[in-house]
């Protein structure tokens, strides 16, 4: 399609030399803006992509896809039959009865406000988000009712460890002659969890069923049912066999309503950034026209000779299109290979430069996620390195265009 003149003729153009080296230097600074673009792209996207996979992996890891509540904040008694008929139902695998309530933790001088968790033992052991994280004790004597398990940053904000005493405030105390009287009870630290997701390690406490149970004085009931499915998707899908499961009055959310405006929040914030950072691309490709457009101009006598010597117009088109497009096509790919590169390496890089300013800059608190996530999608950089192609190709149009339309009796009239 192009010749080896043609392409010897654009290389040429491309190099700095004494006359034209502004140009070169334009078109270093395009090959640079387009690389940049695509590789902030990649890195962008990839890291929304993982941060929302890792919040979605625990979130449902550590909360079942339905949950199922009596109405009025009331309780679910006769529940069994409820789950026998949810546990027959195709892509369930497992029901989980659950007692929640918020307490006040207490050790020494410090406090801090948690949400306990009642959960059987086996129940528990089932969530590999919470029991493959165990940092410190384990799980054994959990089913004693005596012991809870807590998360590591809200043991660390109370200066406790494996085997030592915290003390649990609950507000729905004891009436009184005097007034409510908190109820209060102290449970032994038997392990300590660390998801890596900040609003889980620093509020929540899990402690079996019964005795939760009996620390809320619930008597047999639980506060709510929640449905693991095979995997989220499914879940959505067979909504209408777990209402008709239920069976009786009750709320049924499923993981998206529970989670709506977070999880779209994060679609719009994703999309918005996709086409704020488009806008990096488009920049570089503008400036691949002013260069080439400024190569024309300064080449217009070789043009003219070129032209006189058989030279047809497509030729000279050719010659200017290999040239635009040499810069779109190398910029891309090594924005395509920074990009990969360094989604590859992304908490390394995070590490140094920590160490290198001393400051945090991902920290859990506000991110939720304790490390920088990076899930790069196929789809997505072939759809960016694409996006990238056709605006830089694009680009080179019109000013390859101007270049053959140029009258060589005129070019070398004005030499």
């Amino acid at each position: 399609m192009f010749s080896r003149f043609e392409w010897t003729l654009a290389l040429r153009y491309l190099r700095a030399r004494r006359q034209e080296g502004f140009i070169s230097v334009i078109a270093l600074f395009s090959l640079l803006g387009i690389g940049l673009g695509v590789a902030t792209l990649i890195i962008v996207m990839s890291v929304m992509n993982g941060f929302r996979a890792d919040l979605l992996d625990r979130i449902l890891g550590m909360n079942g896809h339905y949950e199922i509540k009596a109405p009025d904040n009331g309780l679910l008694v006769d529940y069994e039959p409820v789950v026998k008929r949810l546990s027959s139902v195709k892509h369930v695998v497992r029901v989980s009865p659950l007692v929640q309530g918020q307490v006040m933790a207490a050790s020494g001088a410090q406090a801090s406000g948690a949400l306990v968790r009642g959960m059987a033992p086996e129940e528990l052991k089932d969530l590999t988000v919470l029991s493959s994280n165990i940092i410190a004790g384990s799980l054994d004597g959990f089913d004693t009712g005596k012991s809870v398990i807590i998360g590591h940053r809200l043991a660390a904000s109370l200066g406790v460890n494996a085997g030592d005493k915290v003390r649990l405030l609950s507000p729905k105390g004891t009436a009184t002659a005097f007034g409510t009287m908190p109820r209060v009870k102290t449970y032994t630290v038997s392990g300590l969890f660390n998801t890596g997701m900040y609003e889980y390690d620093n509020g929540y406490i899990y402690m079996s069923l019964a005795a939760a149970q009996k620390y809320f004085r619930l008597g047999k009931g639980v506060t709510s049912l929640e449905v693991f499915a095979t995997d989220p998707d499914k879940a959505l899908s067979i909504r209408s066999e777990i209402i008709n499961a239920v069976n009786i009055r009750a709320y049924i959310y499923d993981w998206q309503q529970s989670r709506a405006s977070f999880f779209n929040a994060l679609e719009v914030e994703r999309n918005v950034m996709f086409l704020i950072l488009t806008l990096i691309i488009l920049v570089a490709a503008f400036n691949i026209v002013s260069s080439l457009i400024m190569l024309v101009k300064d080449k217009g006598r070789d043009v003219a000779i070129l032209r006189t010597m058989g030279a047809t117009r497509g030729m000279i088109m050719r010659v200017f299109f290999i040239a635009g497009a040499s810069v779109g096509v190398i910029g891309t790919l090594f924005g395509f290979l920074l990009g990969i590169g360094f989604c590859a390496n992304i908490d390394s890089i995070k590490n140094f430069i920590e160490g290198l300013t001393g400051a945090e800059l991902f920290s859990a608190e506000i991110y939720f996620l304790s490390h920088l996530p990076a899930k790069v999608d196929p789809g997505e950089v072939t759809t960016v390195v694409i996006m990238a192609l056709v605006i830089s190709l694009a680009a080179t149009i019109y000013p390859s265009w101007r270049a053959a339309r140029l009258d060589p009796v005129e070019a070398l009239r004005y030499e």
